[in-house]
């Protein structure tokens, strides 16, 4: 699991950290703190990534977890999302990111520190 703190690609993600948790899905977990713009990766599990980040001074309300491909697609898919799509409005909104602005935010901070493939 790494904090993001320079650009790299997925490839580089997952030789950094030295574990590839979906290597037949060719995709990464990831959680994003849309306050502090920065991004975790790399976990079995996205609560694993919330733990991480709440850990270094993120708040719960600003975390929003999902995937991101070797394509560049970003799936907007967590259990972690629940609760912050009933904050933002959407109380059926399920576990994908239902805001198109939080979306649009994720794509922000995944485009920072993500290198396309």
């Amino acid at each position: 699991m790494l904090i993001l703190d320079t650009k790299m690609s997925l490839k580089d993600i997952i030789e950094s950290d030295g574990e590839d948790f979906f290597p037949d899905d060719g995709m990464i977990k990831a959680v994003a703190d849309i306050d502090r713009m920065i991004l975790a990766v790399n976990a079995g599990l996205h609560s694993d990534l919330e733990e991480l980040l709440l850990e270094n001074g993120s708040k719960q309300t600003s975390l929003y977890g999902f995937n991101i491909y070797e394509s560049n697609e970003i799936e907007y898919d967590s259990l972690i999302n629940p609760p912050r799509n009933r904050e933002d409005g959407y109380p059926r909104g399920g576990r994908d990111v239902s805001s198109p602005e939080k979306r649009e935010l994720i794509k922000e901070i995944v485009d920072r520190w993500i290198l396309p493939c």
